[in-house]
């Protein structure tokens, strides 16, 4: 059961719309609607920040360079040991 409110104030007319969008898809509530277009819209938002999509000639080029790639120098180790102490994932 949710537990946690929102409360927004909007133009009437984006009002009327929303809960004609919401009756047109045989929702019982306007608040379901609005809650089920915040929960699909957040996690686009969030998939599309959190991931990269490469053509595939790019990735080979990437996997290429990596497995050229020699040991990291004691520049890079200290500046991975400082992301990971500073909370960068």
């Amino acid at each position: 059961m949710a537990t946690a409110r929102l409360d927004i104030r909007l133009d009437e007319e984006i009002k009327a719309k929303a809960e004609k969008a919401s009756a047109l898809l045989g929702l019982k509530s306007l608040t379901e609607y609005v809650v089920r277009l915040m929960d699909e819209n957040a996690t686009q938002v969030i998939a599309q920040h959190e991931s990269i999509t490469v053509e595939a000639n790019v990735f080979d080029q990437f996997m290429a360079a990596c497995e050229e790639a020699k040991a990291p120098n004691t520049a890079l180790l200290e500046a991975a040991k400082l992301a990971k102490n500073e909370g960068f994932k």
